[in-house]
C-alpha cells in the first residue's frame, strides 16, 4: 500500500511539473536586428525588448527623455520578418497625450519618425493587435 501511495504521489508531481513550456521571446535578438534597419542619418540610442509573454501581457511600456528640436526614429522588428506581427507602438508625451503611432487607417508601419518640439519624458507603449507571437524588438534613434 505504501508503494502504491508513493508511486501515485510521484506521478502527480511529474504531471504537475511537466506542463508545456512556451517558447522564449528573443526580444534582445530582434532588437539587434532592428539596428541594421534604422533609417539613414539616425544615430542609435537604445533598444527595447517587446515581450508580451505569449499573450499574458497586453502592453509593454518604456519611458525615455526626448529633447526639443530633435527628430526620433523608432522601428519594430518581429519574428514575422519584415512585418510588425500586429505590434502597435504608440508614443505619448509627459501628459500622456498620444503624439505618434505606427498603426493608422488600418495599416501597420514598421516604424515612426517623431519630430520632438518639447523636452520631457515620453512614454513608448507596445500593444498587440492580432499578434501571434507577442514578441519583438525595437530600436530608438535620433538626429538633429
Amino acid at each position: 500500500m505504501k508503494k502504491l501511495f508513493l508511486y501515485t504521489g510521484f506521478l502527480v508531481i511529474v504531471f504537475a511539473i511537466s506542463k508545456p513550456v512556451a517558447a522564449q521571446c528573443d526580444g534582445d535578438g530582434l532588437a539587434q536586428a532592428c539596428v541594421g534597419k534604422m533609417q539613414d542619418g539616425f544615430t542609435y540610442l537604445k533598444s527595447f525588448k517587446i515581450d508580451g509573454q505569449g499573450g499574458a501581457k497586453n502592453k509593454v511600456e518604456y519611458s525615455y527623455v526626448f529633447s526639443k528640436d530633435t527628430q526620433y526614429f523608432l522601428n519594430i522588428c518581429s519574428s514575422a520578418g519584415d512585418g510588425t506581427d500586429g505590434i502597435v507602438v504608440t508614443m505619448y508625451d509627459s501628459n500622456r497625450q498620444m503624439v505618434s503611432t505606427n498603426f493608422m487607417n488600418g495599416k501597420f508601419y514598421p516604424g515612426i519618425v517623431y519630430p520632438c518640439n518639447a523636452t520631457g519624458i515620453y512614454y513608448i507603449t507596445f500593444t498587440f493587435q492580432d499578434s501571434k507571437s507577442h514578441c519583438g524588438g525595437s530600436v530608438l534613434g535620433f538626429k538633429r
